[in-house]
């Protein structure tokens, strides 16, 4: 026996509770759509007759497995993995609906009440298409719009602070973004590029002098400090620090394994090589990949 529904679950009414068979017709319906994913869900948090380490959950225990859903998302985004692309959005989904089941345990609300909201707040900030606001805007016109609905909802909440709200659980670099742009829309900002360059310069400096004559508590200070006006600069460029940087690791991997590919058509392998014959080995491989991209081959 599932435990009971709040009256907001939009498949509270498709069950019948004086028909034992109907949640498992439900669970094995193929077009059984979100619903079906809802029971199921339910039938995993049974206390009776669910998973046992399903049961065991909390919402601590499954946001790590949350945000590597979400990774796993964008890394077949980034592959170009159309196929892998529809698996991962289900995963992703699945841990959404795991979260509101267990929020409609706790009596906190219902995933019913979860797409209300989502969908309330789509339909508000986006005045110009549901709507009498004009669409005769440019993108960045429409980011500055968003940004101001955004700014009058946190203004009706607790959070009052410029900062307020920014979650502390986003990675780094973007959570670094996220505040910069909240303090520039109040006029804390540095104007040009350049003044954002001539910052990082500063930082390497005394993250220089924080290793030569510091302790690693100031060393590990100053790192921060640099990685966050890099993040600056990457805002300043419009570009997306943690894209970038997954680019780059991406890079780093495809030209390492043609170092280990070139060693290894030699009867070696990187431990039997040195760091000058790696390194002319990369030099090949970035090169290569440089031929090719010019060529569009």
């Amino acid at each position: 026996m599932t435990l009971p529904r709040a009256a907001s679950d939009p498949d509270a009414s498709d069950l019948d509770a004086s028909d034992p068979g109907a949640s498992d017709r439900l669970v094995h319906d193929s077009e059984g759509g979100i619903d079906r994913l809802v029971e199921i869900m339910a039938r995993l948090r049974d206390p009776a007759a669910g998973c046992p380490w399903d049961l065991e959950q909390d919402f601590a225990s499954i946001a790590p497995y949350t945000i590597e859903e979400a990774y796993e998302v964008a890394d077949a985004i980034e592959r170009r993995a159309w196929g892998e692309l529809e698996g991962e959005l289900g995963d992703l989904l699945f841990q959404a609906v795991y979260h509101a089941r267990m929020a409609e345990e706790a009596g906190h609300f219902a995933f019913a009440d979860v797409i209300r909201a989502v969908s309330d707040k789509m339909v508000a900030r986006h005045p110009h298409v549901f709507g009498d606001e004009s669409r005769d805007k440019t993108a960045e016109d429409q980011t500055r719009d968003w940004e101001r609905v955004k700014a009058a909802e946190r203004a009706g909440s607790q959070a009052r602070g410029t900062l307020d709200g920014v979650a502390a659980g986003l990675p780094a670099l973007t959570r670094a973004v996220k505040l910069q742009n909240r303090a520039a829309r109040v006029g804390f900002d540095w104007p040009s590029t350049a003044q954002v360059v001539d910052k990082i310069a500063e930082e390497a400096r005394e993250l220089n002098e924080a290793r030569d004559t510091m302790g690693e508590a100031e060393v590990f200070e100053e790192f921060g400090d640099l990685l966050f006006v890099v993040a600056n600069l990457a805002r300043h460029l419009k570009i997306d620090p943690e894209a970038s940087l997954r680019a780059a690791n991406s890079k780093f991997v495809r030209r390492f394994s043609a170092i280990e590919s070139a060693l290894a058509a030699r009867g070696r392998r990187p431990e039997d090589s040195n760091l000058a014959e790696m390194d002319a080995l990369w030099n090949a491989a970035k090169a290569a990949e440089k031929a090719t991209a010019k060529t569009g081959a």
